[in-house]
């Protein structure tokens, strides 16, 4: 399995355009001993020929226009992206979508009350439907694998399985509504699969960790991890208020219910924090928090990281 690392930033990117936080005043002034960010996006392949986006960033249009293997190589509009999966409702997981819209051939795959939010309730993704061919809405079910096929229904060699990690849906989701959808199906994770048995495990929102969702880590070759923020409380020192990282839905790094501690016993996987928020330390190669996830064996992503697994 071919695996890219387009954007490894949490919502906003990193500096964040409204931010003026020490992280992101320190980047922008050219002092800061770190790397700038787009959102999370990831790619995978079994070939090299057809890819899979994992999520679809807002920031799609550049993260493809700096990965030579996502550019159009036959034909006019033959773009080598056959599909997308989602596993949440999130904007920063999704908006790339509308970016896609250009009448190429995708399939993309989501929980049925996913593809609801998407398909009736959101007007806007109907350009996804403006000719016969343009979209397959494809839908997937928690802890039940499938196979990534392209439009066409051609086999791509990798398959899915969906995990259930959490039962919120996105604010913007009108609580009515919500209400009706099934909470099994806000916030899963994937493990990929390859033809010949490399498996990766993308999540990049995790509310909470149980004995259960370590047990599929342990299984897999690569770990891309939530590393939203490095503290409960990082949000609230910057701004002076607001919510904590595990009332955002996101398990913190440090403490001692915090990632580091609670997945150190992981010994399969190559470990690697995604999703990192601006404000996190650990975006700083020359400070405390970056050594000690580094000498807790883990990384940081960055954008432009490949490999294969």
């Amino acid at each position: 399995m071919h695996v890219k690392i387009l954007g490894s930033a949490a919502g906003g990117g990193f500096p964040q355009w409204n931010c003026g936080c020490a992280n992101c005043s320190s980047l922008r002034a050219g002092k800061f001993h770190g790397k700038a960010r787009t959102q999370t996006q990831v790619a995978v392949s079994d070939d090299s020929g057809s890819w899979f986006l994992l999520g679809a960033s807002p920031d799609l249009c550049t993260q493809i226009e700096a990965t030579p293997e996502l550019h159009p190589h036959d034909g006019v509009r033959q773009s080598p992206i056959a599909g997308v999966v989602l596993a949440s409702a999130d904007l920063d997981h999704l908006l790339g979508l509308l970016l896609l819209r250009e009448l190429q051939p995708l399939r993309i795959y989501a929980a049925a009350s996913i593809l609801r939010i998407l398909r009736e309730e959101n007007s806007m993704f109907r350009m996804l439907n403006r000719a016969s061919n343009q979209a397959v809405w494809s839908e997937i079910r928690p802890r039940q694998e499938f196979p990534l096929l392209s439009a066409e229904g051609i086999d791509s060699g990798l398959r899915c399985e969906p995990l259930i990690l959490g039962s919120r849906y996105p604010a913007y989701v009108a609580q009515e509504h919500a209400a009706t959808l099934s909470p099994s199906e806000a916030l899963l994770g994937l493990i990929l699969e390859s033809e010949s048995g490399g498996r990766l495990a993308f999540m990049p929102a995790v509310p909470r960790l149980d004995d259960a969702l370590l047990e599929h880590l342990e299984s897999t070759d690569v770990l891309l991890f939530d590393g939203t923020f490095w503290s409960d409380d990082e949000l609230i020192r910057v701004r002076g208020g607001g919510q904590t990282a595990r009332e955002m839905g996101h398990v913190p790094v440090s403490s001692q219910y915090g990632s580091l501690n609670s997945l150190a016993a992981l010994r399969r996987p190559r470990k690697i924090f995604l999703h990192v928020n601006n404000t996190n330390p650990i975006l700083n190669e020359t400070g405390p928090e970056f050594r000690a996830v580094r000498e807790a064996g883990w990384e940081v992503a960055e954008d432009g990281w490949q490999f294969e697994l």
